[in-house]
């Protein structure tokens, strides 16, 4: 196995995951952060000079729970997650694009996609830790923090389920045109991670590829402490 955590992102089997995203909407990656990285990246939440924001959940009625934005320049963890995950998430980003009728505009490297991003005045750095105790949880939701917005993000589970917590499932809903809402609850283990769409995705049709709209948010933690790590590769206002 790479140890570098890039040449592991390299590694994936970027074909099957291009395939789940493309025929079900969102792709589960295998356990890719080791328990080491999982605890690094847990006991940054107590490093209050890495963060910009810490958000209470219940004060904006997100749901129950805290979460906090790193600040720029990222921690190397962070950023070679970002920077490893963008350039095959933008392939598929531009083919659900072109089967939509639109013209591919996601360039290639992460670099170039937040010029962009600071161009329109999204400045500030997205990536964040999700904290919840027994009883949180987080209300379906989309991370939208500009006009621009890469239609894609990543989350990692950073401690173990049933030892550490129990619940805390993540929650994928999509609203289909004319049709009642289909959800996905999905479970992942310590550093195993989920692709899946910020707003919408092409689903194929009888005459052609529409549009369906997604929400993500996480069901109740019946016990203990649940970590989370939310890779978003748009910059916000």
């Amino acid at each position: 196995m790479p140890n570098r955590l890039s040449e592991r992102i390299a590694s994936l089997e970027w074909e099957s995951l291009q395939q789940a995203l493309d025929e079900q909407g969102f792709a589960k990656i295998p356990p890719l952060l080791d328990k080491e990285q999982c605890e690094d990246i847990i006991r940054t939440y107590d490093q209050p000079t890495l963060f910009r924001s810490t958000i209470d959940m219940s004060r904006y009625r997100f749901g129950m729970g805290e979460y906090k934005y790193y600040q720029a320049p990222l921690p190397n963890i962070l950023q070679q997650l970002r920077e490893g995950f963008y350039p095959e998430l933008a392939k598929t980003a531009n083919r659900w694009l072109e089967q939509l009728g639109h013209t591919a505009v996601y360039p290639a490297s992460l670099g170039e996609f937040l010029d962009h991003c600071h161009q329109q005045g999204q400045v500030r750095s997205t990536p964040l830790i999700l904290k919840y105790e027994a009883g949180g949880y987080n209300c379906l939701h989309q991370d939208l923090y500009g006009e621009v917005y890469f239609p894609f993000q990543v989350v990692f589970v950073l401690n173990q389920r049933e030892v550490d917590y129990s619940g805390g499932e993540f929650l994928l809903v999509e609203q289909r045109p004319r049709a009642q809402s289909r959800g996905h609850v999905i479970t992942l283990e310590q550093g195993a991670g989920l692709v899946f769409p910020t707003t919408q995705r092409p689903v194929s049709g009888t005459r052609g590829f529409y549009r369906t709209t997604l929400r993500h948010g996480v069901s109740t933690i019946t016990s203990g402490t649940r970590y989370s790590l939310g890779i978003i590769f748009h910059d916000a206002k």
